[in-house]
Order: C-alpha cells, then structure tokens, then sequence
C-alpha cells in the first residue's frame, strides 16, 4: 500500500488565519470594549475628581470641623444649682447625686447601633427601640455631640454594670445629674415648686443662654420666679476624645459658677403650725388656703393652700401613676389656691365698701341706716314688680362701726347704690362704677406682683364689663350684690390679704414676697432692693380709723366674735359666699372668709383664711385666731426669754 504524493500521514497541516465574515466581527466587538471601557475609566475618575473637589473645597470648612470635633470637643459643665432656705436658715432643699444612663448619638457607629441597644437594653431595662429613636432623632438634632439621657435613677449598682461595659459600647454614656430632694415635701410646694427637663419649645428659647438639650429648668414656684439666680454660670471643657468619644485627655477648663441661695421670707415653724390648722378646719372642703404677711414689709411669712401635693415626685422620672392621681383629684392640688383661683370674697369685700363711701362723702361714722331684715326694690320698668333683698338678721339701726362689726347687708346695699321708694331716693349710695373704681384702687383685679408664677388678676365688674361679656344691662341688684362681695366679683385671697394690709398700714397697697436675700458661691448675702409699695391709696386716716375700730368692734362684739384671742387684740373681717350649687332647702353653698391684722394698736401681721365650703364665723374666724395667737405667743415666749 502506498502512500499519496510525498506527505507524510502523521504530519499536521499547519494553521493559518483565513479572511471571514466571523472574525471581522469579532474584532470589532473587541475594540468597542475596548473603547467603552476606557470611557467608563474616564467617567469614573471624573466623577471622583468632582467629589474630591467638592469636598475640599465647598464642604472642606465642614469636614475639618467635624474631624476636628473628633479629637477635639469641648464639653458643657452644668453649674450646681442653688439651694433653697427659709428665714431662719432652715434648709428646704437639697441636690443629691443621681446616676443616669445617656448616649451621645455622634459617637454611635451606625453598624454597631442595633447591637449597642441590645446591650443597653439588658443593662438598663429601656427599650432597644426607644433608645434607638432617641439615637436617631439626636443626629438630627442641632447638639448630637450632647448626651441624651434615656434612663434616669439609674441606681448605683446598674450604674456600676454600665461603667463595666462602656469600652465595648461606643456613645454611651453613665451622667451623675444632681437631683432635686425637697426636704419638706408638700409642706413648701406651693412656694418651691418643682424643676424638670426642658421640653423641645424651651430649648428652643433658651439655647442660646447656654442651656443644653438634658438641662433642668425651673417649672412652677420660686424655682422658675428666680431661674436665672439658681441655675448659676455654666462652664466648659475642651477634651481630646477618641472615635468613640471618650475622654483622653483636658485641653483647657473654665469652670462652672455654683447658683445663688436663696433666702425666703417664709418662717418655716409658723408655715407648719398654718398647715396644721388649716388641714383640721378644712373638713368637707376641697380646697382652702391661708398667708400670712407683715403689713410693713410685704414679706410672706406663711402661704399655704391645701390640697398640697409632693414636689419630690417630679425630681427624676417622674411617676406617671401619682401624677394622675393629682390631675384626677377634684380639689386640685396643683394648683396654689391662694394666688391663682378666684371666688367671691363676700363679706371680706366690705372693707372696700365702706372706706370708699366714707371717702366719698356718702356715710361717715354717724350714718344710721336701719335693717328690718330685707327690702324690697322696685323693677325699674314695671314698678308692680318688687325683689326681696335681705339680710342676714333684722339687726335694727346701725352706725357706721356697727354696720360693720355686724357685717349688715343692707347697711351696705344702701352704702353701695343707695335706696328708693315709691320713686323717692331716699339714700344715695356710690353707684357701680365708682365703687368699680375704688375696688381696683385696691389692687382688686390685678395682678398683686407676687413673686410666683401663675396668679389671677380676679375681676372687678363695672356696668361696661356685663354689657360687653354678658350682653346684659347693669340693674341695682348687681350693685347691691357687688357692695357686699357677691355676684360677678371675683378675688385671689392674696388680693384681699392686700385689702385688709392697706387698712392696718395707712393705706399702703403693697407688693407681697417670698424671696427676701441672694446668698452668692461666695458666701456673701445680698438683700434684696425691692419695691415694697405699689402705690398709696391717699385715704383720711380719720376714716381708716373709722374702718379699723368697725373691724375690732367686729371680733369683740359682733358677727366674728369667734376670731377672739387672749394673746392678741385682733381686728377682722368675717366673709360667707354663696356659690354653685343650691341646696334643697333653697340655699346655696358657701365660701368661709377671714381676713385681719393684729395687734390692733400696732399693726405687725396681717393674715386671710379661706375654706371652700366653709363658714366665715363657724370655721375661717377660729382658724384665724389660732393662727395670730401661735404667732404673738411664740414672740412673746422670745422676747421674755427662758424662765
């Protein structure tokens, strides 16, 4: 068998590319990748170049900052508030340290924050979710560098479990605070009040004051009045601070300057001993309040208003069960009764009533008006109509101290707006607006500038106020009813505590405090330049002695002879006002009233007790006599000295 020509069988034949339609293809798809590639390189190299540039040079101020606050923060120092005392230096706060749990969102790793609020969680007991919000709702804060506290009366021994685990938990953080006891709870309440966090509208305010995000502001009583002082002068830290955000090591220091002190007019013994009393008269009363105030000075020596309520329960996290209890509590403890609610003061009233008509010509000591026990007054448009005004009791002819002193209401209907019969004027009294007039000489509705938020200006009517906010015209009733402290006439009992110290002063309407001296971090106590007289009432002081010895007639022989004292001679002024609802009987309910001075030849003190539901004889004049009795006996145990 042969072979073909000369080609060996085994040998291959060697390969060469060939022209074809399927290669050109091929090739040109190569170079399109090619060319696309080095495109796509360009592109991203520019957008790059583009970041870069952005970064450096439109955001390059921001980011140094920010990488600058990672090695460099500067830390706020919360100044110690200032403490609180009464006159004689009795403490009624104090600041005790309490430990609280916080995270500060800028240093949280955003890969780590899940795990992070796990662990905390375990530690503290919080939600993982709510810290998570509040992690997130801080980086989209204005201050994400400030601690958020999520966890506050933390306890030392979960505190201490915190501090174990922080190296592994990056942002969060353990915050010593120092936290608010009242020593003597619901005693002062209404006088401290109470400090809290500051909500988002407050920050807002106070921001640029230094203020930060976690602070403690004042909320109600002398702990907002006088904010300012107590919170003192906050400093700062400048720190060198790792990724995490802890501490390594202090640039620069200035510290914080402590609050001042404040020194209150306020005698805690007597305070205690009001309360006393006024908590065993209150009886079926849901509400009541007394103050005591020297007539000279202004100075508030007791304030108390029942029903009180804890301050202590605010300090911390709060305990929403016993907040309900006092928002749901029908005598609102809350609410400081002697500013801030108003009732007619009734009888109390007739001090006004009667200076002005003797200032105004229309009575003077001798005035005769008799009280057979009503009258009756004509309807101006149908004379065959007559309404029945009476009074207490048929008290017979009375002069002007015995109008007082047996608190007649019609001595005062006639004082007030006069009588008329059968179309003859018979007596012609002030008429609405200038008994109006008189009564806000007296500081009646307005504010009396208590240094204490939250006051109640009261009201004083007129006939202009009823047309306008009734859509009614004035008729005499109203003026009787208004003579004798009733119908739209409303007053604080501080405003007639103020009534009754123009009478013991010589007219004086003065400015009532609580807060008497600022003791400085140094030590150094600065007394208070105040004004003490809003404005002088210009009033004879013939016819205030007229007014004065109506009042003493009153507690030694007429309707408030249950304000007696062995201790004091006393001159006052009973009140009952009828409110609300009607009894079945026809009656209605009553406020008891008491307002005086004492001693009656030297005025020192003037005092005012009110109980809702109560009586102006039966239970508001005894009240008062122990509460001046308790005072004068107590100075007097002073000044004879141990025996």
């Amino acid at each position: 068998m042969g072979n073909s020509g000369s080609r060996k069988p085994w040998k291959s034949e060697p390969w060469l590319p060939q022209e074809s339609s399927d290669f050109a293809g091929s090739d040109y798809s190569i170079r399109r990748r090619i060319t696309l590639f080095g495109f796509a390189v360009f592109l991203l190299f520019g957008i790059l170049t583009l970041q870069l540039a952005r970064m450096q040079l439109a955001h390059g101020s921001e980011y140094r900052q920010r990488a600058e606050t990672n090695r460099l923060r500067e830390v706020p120092l919360i100044p110690i508030r200032g403490l609180i005392y009464d006159r004689n230096g009795v403490a009624l706060v104090e600041n005790r340290a309490s430990y609280s749990a916080g995270i500060v969102a800028a240093d949280v790793p955003k890969d780590e924050q899940t795990q992070i609020t796990i662990v905390l969680q375990e530690l503290t007991g919080v939600p993982a979710s709510e810290i998570d919000a509040l992690i997130e709702a801080r980086r989209r804060s204005n201050d994400p560098f400030a601690p958020a506290i999520f966890k506050e009366n933390l306890g030392e021994e979960k505190a201490f479990l915190l501090r174990e685990q922080l190296a592994n938990l990056p942002g969060a953080r353990v915050v010593v605070e120092a936290q608010r006891e009242y020593t003597k709870g619901a005693l002062v309440a209404h006088v401290l009040g109470f400090v809290g966090p500051l909500d988002a509208d407050d920050y807002a305010e106070l921001a640029e004051a230094g203020y930060q995000f976690s602070d403690q502001i004042g909320k109600t009583g002398v702990e907002v009045a006088y904010e300012a002082t107590l919170r003192g002068i906050p400093g700062s830290r400048q720190v060198e601070a790792d990724a995490s955000g802890r501490e390594l090591s202090v640039i620069n220091e200035q510290p914080a300057v402590a609050g001042g002190n404040l020194i209150l007019t306020i005698d805690l013994e007597l305070q205690s001993k009001v309360e006393e009393f006024l908590r065993d008269a209150m009886g079926e009363s849901l509400n009541a309040a007394a103050v005591v105030m020297d007539v000279k000075t202004g100075e508030i020596l007791a304030l108390v208003s029942l029903p009180a309520y804890d301050n202590n329960i605010f300090s911390g996290e709060v305990d929403e069960e016993a907040l309900l209890a006092l928002l749901e509590d029908p005598g609102k403890p809350l609410l400081n009764h002697a500013i801030a609610e108003m009732y007619p003061p009734g009888s109390t009233f007739k001090q006004v009533t009667g200076l002005a008509a003797l200032e105004e010509g229309v009575a003077t000591a001798a005035t005769e008006i008799t009280s057979e026990g009503v009258i009756y007054v004509e309807n101006e448009f149908d004379p065959s109509i007559r309404y029945a005004f009476r009074d207490w009791a048929a008290l017979g002819t009375l002069n002007f101290y015995r109008g007082v002193a047996m608190s007649s209401d019609i001595y005062f209907y006639y004082l007030a707006g006069g009588y008329s019969e059968g179309g003859e004027q018979i007596f012609e009294g002030l008429g609405a607006n200038l008994l109006s007039d008189w009564a806000r000489r007296f500081g009646l509705g307005e504010q009396s500038g208590i240094d204490l938020p939250g006051e109640s200006e009261g009201l004083v009517p007129d006939p202009n106020w009823k047309e306008q906010k009734i859509g009614e015209p004035w008729v005499i009733g109203d003026t009787y009813f208004l003579g004798i402290g009733q119908g739209y006439m409303a007053a604080t009992p501080i405003q007639m505590l103020l009534v009754t110290a123009a009478i013991a002063n010589g007219g004086n309407i003065l400015v009532p405090h609580l807060v008497t001296a600022i003791q400085t971090a140094e030590g150094e106590v600065l007394v208070l330049q105040r004004q003490t007289i809003k404005r002088n009432l210009n009033i004879d002081l013939q016819n205030l002695d007229i007014m004065r010895e109506g009042m003493r007639q009153a507690i030694d022989s007429g309707s408030a002879t249950s304000g007696q004292s062995s201790s004091v001679v006393i001159a006052g002024k009973t009140g009952t006002a009828e409110f609300g609802l009607v009894r079945p009987d026809g009656s209605f309910l009553e406020h008891g009233w008491f307002t005086g001075y004492a001693p009656f030849g030297n005025p020192e003190i003037a005092v005012v007790v009110f109980l809702e539901q109560g009586g102006g004889a039966l239970t508001a004049a005894p009240l008062a006599s122990k509460i001046l009795s308790f005072y004068f006996d107590r100075q007097n145990a002073a000044f004879l000295g141990p025996q």
